[in-house]
């Protein structure tokens, strides 16, 4: 078969890598402090993190969903206000996202060539990867997965159409990205009864009006039809009750189906670009385990703020040991007030704090190493302030309080 081939091409190897835990999340204090982090959420170099993840799990993880950078050599922005007229992007409150710009081609594949052959090591034997690109780079990508993979083992190269907006005049809109799902060998999870939709409403009128529709062959109509390799999901629009305001926000649908095809509960599920969180979100919300892992703290953020929405399975929050989110040194003691009272404690925080805020978090027994959070507040994603007071579990020793901004400073108090 042939093979792709660039200058800057060399052999895929993993790196020296570690990782650090930097809290254990018990979201809305379900567990607390007791429950094991049965998943992971990795803030780092996606290199270095799957290279320290070799020695616990080489072929254990059973899918893999890859929604790496485009190649459209674009720098994303992040939405960040709150209550804006949709209607007027152009009066958006807007920080960086993350950047999805290349020197030139060879640069970008020196990125995912060894990405993609460590994706393969950590599979088990039996999974599967999604590869979500589009026409940018899905040609080259597929090079890469047959040399990976083999190409024998491409299952599926999956459409998924949507609308919209687009300001091109001279060519067909280009509404599509393409999904590569290629299986580690020939044995492989494929849950075809649980993806299973119905028929069209003229299909079934069509079977019931003639015997010879089909060609004399009648498909169970009540069970449904395995879906085509093109789907229709609509995209993350303006105006989406999904939307986080991180960039190139994926809609929960779609991530569903692909979990549902190829897991099962208990399984684990990773998704080292995890950007806003939704394959985190689906898998949680279906009874897997995850592993996510984004270079963006940002985006970390943003998966965070959305686990926390429903009680769950502890979560440990890690950095990859070169990675550090951005610190501030503000003194807030002032404006944070602790009730201590035996029945029912709560930490409350002044209203011109709620302002500045994203996120907050405590650990009512801090023991000066690994934050326990116990309890969380994140700031709604349509309009409304973040909540100003937090009930929490006990008061036990020492108390730490976490705060991270609209503008990204973090910063802790401990009394």
């Amino acid at each position: 078969m042939p093979t792709l081939n660039w200058s800057s091409k060399t052999p895929p190897s993993s790196v020296p890598a570690s990782l650090q835990t930097d809290s254990i999340l018990f979201p809305q204090g379900k567990g607390y402090p007791h429950g094991k982090a049965e998943n992971r959420l990795i803030l780092g170099d996606n290199l270095n993190v799957m290279s320290a993840l070799l020695e616990e799990y080489e072929g254990c993880i059973n899918l893999i969903y890859a929604d790496p950078p485009f190649f459209t050599n674009k720098r994303w922005k992040a939405r960040v206000g709150r209550g804006e007229d949709s209607r007027r992007p152009e009066e958006w409150d807007t920080v960086e996202g993350y950047t999805d710009y290349w020197p030139n081609i060879e640069t970008y594949l020196d990125m995912l060539f060894p990405r993609l052959a460590l994706m393969h090591r950590l599979l088990h034997p039996e999974g599967t990867l999604y590869l979500h690109l589009d026409w940018h780079a899905n040609h080259y990508a597929r090079l890469l997965l047959d040399e990976i993979f083999g190409p024998d083992r491409l299952l599926n190269e999956i459409i998924w159409t949507y609308h919209g907006p687009s300001p091109i005049r001279s060519a067909f809109n280009r509404k599509h990205d393409t999904i590569l799902s290629y299986t580690k060998s020939a044995e492989y999870t494929f849950n075809v009864d649980d993806v299973r939709e119905p028929y069209n409403p003229n299909t079934v009128k069509t079977f019931q009006s003639s015997p010879k529709a089909g060609f004399g062959k009648v498909p169970d109509l009540e069970r449904g039809k395995v879906p085509e390799d093109w789907w229709y999901f609509p995209v993350i629009a303006r105006l989406h009750n999904e939307r986080t305001g991180y960039p190139t926000q994926k809609p929960e649908a779609l991530l569903e189906r692909i979990i549902l095809a190829s897991s099962n509960p208990g399984d684990i599920v990773a998704d080292f670009f995890c950007g806003s969180g939704t394959s985190v979100v689906m898998a949680r919300k279906l009874g897997r385990r995850f592993i996510a892992s984004d270079a963006q703290w940002r985006a970390i953020q943003a998966t965070r703020n959305r686990l926390i929405q429903t009680p769950g399975i502890a979560i440990s929050l890690e950095m990859e040991s070169q990675a550090r989110p951005p610190r501030g040194e503000a003194d807030i003691r002032d404006l944070v007030t602790i009730q201590r009272d035996s029945a029912h404690p709560s930490i409350s925080i002044a209203e011109s704090l709620t302002e500045e805020l994203d996120y907050w978090e405590i650990d009512p027994d801090w023991d000066g190493k690994i934050f326990h959070s116990a309890a969380q507040a994140a700031r709604p994603l349509r309009k409304g302030k973040i909540a100003s007071e937090l009930n929490i579990p006990s008061l036990g020793g020492k108390i730490a309080i976490r705060f991270i901004k609209i503008d990204g400073e973090q910063s802790a108090l401990y009394v």
